[in-house]
């Protein structure tokens, strides 16, 4: 009898243990503060010194949490909010949640579908291989406009997401953004996709976007329940951006190439007004439709374990329509020292300068406040950078 109680006893055990170890989770929180000072030689004429949040890395904290559901499948999800060091506020339209909201499964044999505010293809598969997606070029240096939005201004609500699992070294994913309004399914909805193989050193991406937009509302709303709120950097119907890249890994040195194309079209009025996050940008597009072209050419150095040399030249070239055909050259240096695992120190110079440019289009880096007066533009930044 006493024997049939210990066994009774033992079964019980095991099955409360083994229930636990099913239903295993964890939540972490996350995050990367960058906050430095920046000199700007020109911003509407003059030259200026800020104190600055984010100019390589958006600032951030998260919480990041998957719970296993057995089988090889977890519930997972992701609550992520951008803010300024500076003061405090909310970015992202300040929205609680602006860089990413989602929840979804994943399955360790197919991959993950997540529903939320999310990111393109354009951003999973080929930013990576770009200097604006990493710690060694960040904001300030993506190409003019985040036009490709190879430096995430556009996020996508109400998107529902594949990733597949990694086969072999071979990923892919799609997205598709809802417009969430009765009777305008096509009005303000985004749908995406793309794919990226790595294998030893070698990473090559592919991607693709296109926003299909109700422009009366476009540049500014930020009540719309549509797919792109308050954030596209221009105010076209449609937008359609495609881009590639190869990167190759050997030691201490990584380089890539990367090339982007946004096509633009169907304007309200008659044209393409740029407004990117509620500033005028340099220019207004006179034709009903445009063009932009991104070749980047981009390598970093582990000069020492510690320290990190990189840098970049991107060549855009435009057609904005009657006549006005800008072409933008930037180049981008940084040097980044490591102090610890999480903590690191950098120095920065860009310069943007606009060629074939007898509309005189002011240079504008991104990330700063204004356009310059002038065709150059020069921006140099010293920050830190701590993750947790």
């Amino acid at each position: 009898m006493r024997k049939t109680k210990k066994t009774i006893v033992a079964a019980a055990l095991t099955g409360v243990f083994a229930t636990a170890a099913h239903a295993q989770s964890s939540v972490a929180l996350y995050g990367l503060i960058d906050a430095g000072v920046t000199y700007a030689n020109n911003q509407a004429g003059h030259s200026s010194w800020q104190q600055t949040s984010g100019t390589v890395n958006g600032s951030r904290w998260g919480l990041r949490g998957a719970e296993d559901l057995g089988g090889g499948l977890k519930a997972v999800f992701t609550l992520e909010n951008g803010f300024s060091i500076s003061n405090g506020s909310a970015l992202q339209n300040n929205r609680l949640f602006g860089r990413q909201a989602f929840v979804g499964l994943a399955s360790d044999a197919f991959g993950s579908v997540t529903l939320g505010r999310q990111y393109d293809s354009v951003i999973d598969f080929v930013a990576p291989i770009s200097l604006t997606a990493s710690p060694y070029g960040g904001t300030i240096a993506a190409h003019p406009f985040d036009n490709d939005n190879l430096n995430s201004t556009i996020r996508i609500n109400n998107s529902v997401k594949f990733t597949s699992a990694n086969y072999g070294g071979f990923k892919f994913g799609a997205l598709y953004g809802f417009s969430n309004t009765a009777g305008e399914f096509a009005n303000n909805r985004a749908y995406s996709a793309g794919a990226s193989y790595r294998y030893g050193g070698l990473n090559v991406g592919v991607g693709y976007l296109q926003l299909n937009n109700d422009i009366n509302h476009l540049a500014t709303s930020t009540s719309s329940p549509g797919a792109v709120t308050g954030s596209a950097p221009f105010a076209a119907g449609t937008q359609r951006t495609a881009g590639a890249g190869v990167g190759y890994t050997v030691g201490p040195v990584t380089a890539g190439v990367v090339y982007t194309q946004t096509n633009l079209s169907n304007a309200l009025g008659g044209s393409i007004s740029a407004a990117q996050a509620g500033t005028a940008l340099p220019i207004r597009l006179q034709a009903n439709s445009a063009r932009l072209q991104n070749i980047e050419g981009n390598v970093r150095y582990a000069l020492t374990p510690m320290l990190t040399l990189a840098g970049s030249y991107t060549y855009t070239r435009t057609n904005f329509g009657a006549g006005e055909n800008p072409n933008f050259n930037q180049v981008n240096l940084q040097a980044q020292y490591a102090m610890s695992k999480r903590t690191s120190v950098y120095l920065q110079g860009d310069w943007q300068h606009v060629s074939a440019n007898p509309y005189g289009v002011g240079a504008h880096l991104n990330g700063l406040n204004s356009a310059s007066a002038t065709q150059d533009q020069v921006a140099v930044s010293t920050g830190l950078r701590h993750t947790f």
